[in-house]
């Protein structure tokens, strides 16, 4: 699925300095304790949290994760967009809550890798 599907499934709004529309997406990963995104986290992955700071953007790099959107109505500070825009990563968000989005992207085709929201 590409990254325009996905921004459509789940009503997103994207951080436009970050945007770049050649990103595809196999699955989803739902999770605010970066420990799990990086215990669980597979290959073209779209990871959702609510959580905000600069970590979320650090753990995106570590794991080679191409794009991220923010629930429930989160927002970005510029240091993030500034990292995420030098790393190549796409900055997402919706107003949304992480469940939710998740079922969206699994009712929208997101399920080859599958869609995992971690407690």
């Amino acid at each position: 699925m590409t990254i325009s599907d996905v921004r459509a499934a789940i009503e997103a709004e994207d951080i436009k300095e970050t945007w770049r529309d050649d990103v595809e997406i196999n699955s989803a990963c739902g999770a605010d304790l970066m420990s799990d995104v990086m215990a669980f986290v597979k290959d073209q992955v779209l990871l959702l949290t609510g959580l905000i700071n600069i970590q979320v953007i650090r753990t995106a790099v570590l794991m080679d994760i191409e794009a991220i959107c923010f629930v429930r109505g989160k927002s970005p500070n510029q240091e993030m967009i500034d990292m995420a825009r030098d790393n190549g990563i796409v900055l997402l968000k919706t107003r949304l809550p992480l469940f939710l989005a998740c079922g969206k992207l699994y009712k929208a085709g997101v399920c080859q890798g599958g869609v995992r929201a971690i407690d």
